[in-house]
């Protein structure tokens, strides 16, 4: 039997797209970069939905660099996003996690609002929007409201995005006063693999070694992003050391929920999420030169 063909409607402005979406009936599909597009299609996952592309639209391009906070348009791509020399200063570690994320071409397509959208638990772009406790701003026909990333999220491809609306924009303060900005992630290959566990980290130290703050997000070890109150909390104050994050062991094998997929087991990544955490205390590269890999 054939499937039926989806209908695909590309409007030009976001005034255009939100008063498209009122007359739209909820099995509309928003389309971004379109990287998965063809897969669903395939596979039957969007048979009989209308198509509304959102690449064109002008509103969802840009991102805005304020003294203290960056404003990221929800069609950015994430080449753009690794190449930004405001997205460097103001948060490196999303600057890492998009330069390593997919191929080049991926990266080209890719959209920073498609991720998030995509609500996946392993993708690359989540943890360091969660450690930068990331706005997002939502637009329909009638208003605009702003909810947390971790609101926002609420399982996999499970997304507080209500009918007729759009993600307009991510809000990030800058995390310039932190030291470190980490982002790391363990796959199955060096390169163009999903992750089976992702960690990003914004810690800030005194000059003798002493963890002032600290923020951590775990990704692929839950059904969403974790982020732990109790081991942040317990690393607070206690130097960097390898010893200080082992103790923590326990708090962080309590925190997260792995499953067994085709890519790793739940046993594998526990001992992965606390792997990378110890990585910081090794050196990474500094946030100026995080554009140099993208």
């Amino acid at each position: 039997m054939m499937r039926p063909k989806a209908t695909y409607v590309r409007p030009g402005t976001l005034t255009e797209a939100v008063d498209l979406l009122q007359d739209l009936d909820d099995r509309c599909k928003l389309l971004a970069g379109g990287t998965d597009v063809a897969t669903e299609l395939r596979s039957g996952a969007i048979r009989g939905r209308c198509l509304v592309d959102l690449s064109a639209l002008p509103e969802l391009k840009g991102i805005h660099e304020a003294e203290e906070e960056l404003v990221i348009g929800s069609g950015v791509t994430l080449s753009e996003i690794a190449s930004s020399a405001g997205v460097a200063r103001g948060a490196p570690a999303l600057a890492k996690a998009a330069a390593v994320f997919g191929s080049r071409q991926i990266r080209n397509m890719a959209t920073i609002g498609g991720n998030i959208c995509r609500a996946s638990p392993a993708g690359d772009t989540l943890p360091p929007l969660y450690v930068q406790d990331a706005e997002l701003e939502l637009t329909s026909s009638s208003k605009t409201r702003r909810v947390s990333i971790r609101d926002f999220i609420q399982g996999p491809g499970r997304i507080d995005l209500k009918a007729g609306e759009i993600l307009k924009c991510i809000r990030l303060k800058k995390a310039a006063d932190f030291t470190m900005h980490r982002f790391d992630k363990i796959g199955n290959r060096k390169a163009l693999a999903v992750s089976i566990v992702n960690l990003a980290g914004l810690v800030a130290l005194s000059p003798d070694g002493i963890i002032q703050r600290i923020r951590l997000a775990w990704g692929s070890v839950a059904p969403t992003v974790v982020r732990s109150s109790r081991v942040e909390a317990f690393l607070t104050g206690k130097p960097l050391r390898m010893e200080t994050l082992d103790q923590a062991y326990p708090l962080v094998q309590d925190a997260i929920s792995p499953i067994d997929d085709a890519r790793a087991s739940a046993a594998y990544r526990r001992r992965v999420a606390v792997g990378l955490l110890f990585r910081l205390t090794t050196q990474q590269e500094s946030p100026d030169s995080i554009m140099d890999i993208a």
